[in-house]
């Protein structure tokens, strides 16, 4: 692009923000426009309205919303509200100005007298982003509600009209966005991409909703308020219902708040319209974004709880204001099965793996998903039985479990805590969430997560911030297999085997990592006790071919010359891991983390096993993971490949433990 059509633009932005903020002074006068005063209620507003009386006509309307009857918010209950001492803690330093953003960065930073909402003191997108869901809110609100001290009504009043003088909606096209994305043109221009994230836009939507709620009795919340509040709330509606999110969770987020918007404002013209523009978009979706095995398509645990959460806050808005027949009896399926995807691949501490970017959750909030779940499919035993923590309903009839088309795999051995459960990741594509990992898994014993996945530590920003997240999402820093230590080229694994009962249960899995390379996992889970696990790289291609593990945080003694380790961890939950390989494996210890919440890591001890490929023959590695409670119930432990078909449709493996002699084999 030519300077001076770079100027132009430039040009344009700035006096599209000065237009927008002029447009933003008068704009007060335009809320009966927008409202269909025609709606029942609203007669008297409609009247004073008509007969050019606009400040009585906004307080008539402001009296209407006080004793507004038949529009439910089941979010928010007035009558049996509470606040917890962080929520209160975000309150009582919003007063000062220090806002509550992100938990990766604690404790909170100050933003100044005159609120500077383009404060970046650390150049991670996130940051930036999260300052415009203005979390702390909501609980400005609670604090409000409870305690009766305008105090909070005031300053959230302030702020929230401070937030709309500096930071205007400006409207450009995708060339004239990418100038001011690149940072080429500062201030208000190059802050929307921030401010007005469709993503930030609808968190705020649905949120206003329930600040509208806490605070709409306040003395603070005048008539004039009300037509700001409106207004901006209408601009917030409008600009999502032009600028969804191409595909993901963000759509489905999108989509569910302009549900809600046209729910919960049904007196704005065009609330019909939000609200089926988010049913439909939510009927197509769920359809696109989750497979018939129940797992959501961006392959991350986290995200799948986000989704279910995301149908669930729909299922509750339409029950609560009675239209949950805009949703078919499939949709209503599909969640369920999102669920018990979810429960058969979670721990028994409730949690869930760390895979992609998952963040480690706490089972508290994780069962208040389970109770609301249950008031949704009372007749689902399984639900009943996790969200009563096993007082009520029944356990799942299955142990191990396998979803072919997400590519997940648990084999497990019990549902209570002294249970062994290895969690595999092995499936398709996943969207941006998703890590080039396949193959990769997490195991938990008695209590501990052994294995625990990298994770992902940050998500996006400037060079350093980048950095920091590519580490973890390299394929080398997974428990899976790499040639070279590149990250893989291809994440399409295919199932070839999967056999979840018997004592011998076992999962084979492709995935075509490389060019002229393939990587077939074969897991045994023998007696179910123990692992044994078969990796083959298949193909023509040549190089170093590196097998990896990443153990959680302790001591761990490494015994090169057998290729093996022993844990010595605080507790009973204890691990040793033998490799047999090749002649000239080289046993390597690596740089290794794990992160389960953001920016938040820990040291622990990775390890990789080394072989050179130097011809189309395949390289094949056996690796005996065996859990035990204590130290001095490790085996001695022996295992080779007694025979491998060259068509790769069968083999048989020979394992001793403690000189017991235990004969692994499948047909494909």
């Amino acid at each position: 692009m030519c300077r001076c059509s770079k100027s132009a633009i430039i040009c344009f932005l700035l006096l599209t923000v000065f237009l927008s903020s002029a447009r933003a002074k008068d704009s007060a006068n335009d809320i009966f426009s927008l409202l269909n005063l025609d709606y029942p209620g609203l007669e008297q507003v409609k009247a004073l309205h008509k007969a050019g009386e606009e400040d009585k006509a906004a307080q008539a309307l402001l009296d209407y919303y006080h004793h507004r009857k038949g529009i439910v918010n089941p979010a928010i209950d007035l009558n049996d509200l509470s606040i917890s001492k962080r929520e209160q803690k975000w309150a009582d330093e919003a007063l000062e100005h220090t806002f509550y953003v992100h938990d990766g960065y604690q404790p909170s930073f100050n933003y100044g007298k005159d609120i500077n909402w383009q404060y970046w003191p650390v150049q991670d997108n996130e940051l930036r982003w999260q300052l415009h869901r203005h979390k702390w809110f909501t609980p400005m609100g609670k604090a409000y509600r409870i305690s009766k001290d305008e105090k909070y009504a005031k300053e959230w009043a302030s702020q929230y009209l401070d937030w709309i003088k500096k930071n205007p909606l400006v409207t450009v096209n995708q060339e004239e966005y990418e100038i001011a994305s690149a940072g080429e043109v500062k201030g208000t221009a190059e802050n929307v991409r921030f401010a007005w994230r469709p993503l930030e836009t609808s968190h705020r939507l649905q949120d206003q909703i329930h600040q509208f709620t806490l605070f709409v009795s306040s003395p603070s919340f005048t008539p004039e308020f009300l037509t700001q509040f409106l207004i901006n709330y209408h601009r917030h509606a409008d600009h999502i219902l032009h600028n969804y999110s191409k595909a993901g969770n963000h759509l489905l987020f999108e989509a569910q708040r302009m549900l809600y918007a046209g729910t919960f404002f049904p007196e704005f013209k065009e609330a019909a319209a939000w609200r089926k523009s988010g049913i439909d978009l939510l009927n197509r979706e769920i359809k696109k974004q989750v497979y018939e095995d129940g797992g959501q398509f961006e392959l991350d645990p986290h995200y799948h709880l986000a989704c279910i959460e995301i149908f669930d806050k729909t299922l509750q808005m339409a029950d609560a204001n009675g239209f949950r027949q805009e949703f078919p009896q499939s949709f209503i399926d599909t969640v369920e099965r999102m669920i018990v995807f979810y429960m058969n691949i979670s721990y028994p501490d409730y949690l869930n793996p760390c895979f992609s970017d998952s963040k480690k959750d706490n089972k508290p909030h994780v069962l208040a998903h389970y109770r609301n779940w249950t008031k949704m499919y009372p007749e689902n035993e399984q639900i009943r039985y996790f969200a009563t923590e096993g007082k009520e309903g029944k356990l799942p009839a299955n142990l191990s479990q396998g979803y072919l088309k997400s590519g997940f795999f648990t084999f497990r051995n019990g549902w209570k805590q002294d249970a062994t459960v290895m969690v595999v990741k092995a499936g398709p594509k996943g969207e941006w969430h998703c890590q080039p990992d396949n193959g990769t898994f997490e195991l938990w014993f008695n209590g501990k997560n052994l294995f625990p996945d990298s994770g992902s530590y940050v998500y996006a920003g400037d060079d350093e911030v980048m950095k920091l997240r590519n580490w973890f999402r390299q394929t080398a820093v997974h428990n899976t297999l790499t040639l070279d230590n590149k990250n893989l080229e291809t994440t399409e694994s295919v199932t070839k085997l999967w056999k979840p009962e018997g004592n011998v249960q076992i999962l084979v899995t492709e995935n075509p990592g490389y060019k002229g390379l393939k990587h077939r996992r074969s897991i045994f889970f023998v007696d179910r006790q123990y692992f044994v696990i078969v990796d083959e790289a298949i193909g023509s291609a040549v190089g170093n071919i590196n097998l990896h593990y990443q153990l959680c945080d302790g001591k761990v003694d490494i015994t090169p010359e057998n290729l093996s380790l022993t844990s010595d961890f605080e507790g009973n939950s204890q691990v040793k891991l033998q490799c047999f390989a090749n002649k000239g494996t080289v046993l390597k210890e690596e740089e290794g983390w794990f992160s389960t919440a953001y920016r938040q890591r820990t040291k622990r001890v990775a390890l990789s096993f080394n072989t050179d490929k130097k011809d189309k023959e395949t390289v094949r590695f056996i690796t005996v993971i065996y859990p035990a409670k204590d130290k001095k119930d490790f085996p001695d432990i022996k295992a080779r490949i007694k025979n491998a078909d060259q068509e790769q449709k069968s083999m048989e493996i020979e394992v001793t433990i403690n000189g017991s002699k235990q004969l692994l084999n499948y047909q494909l």
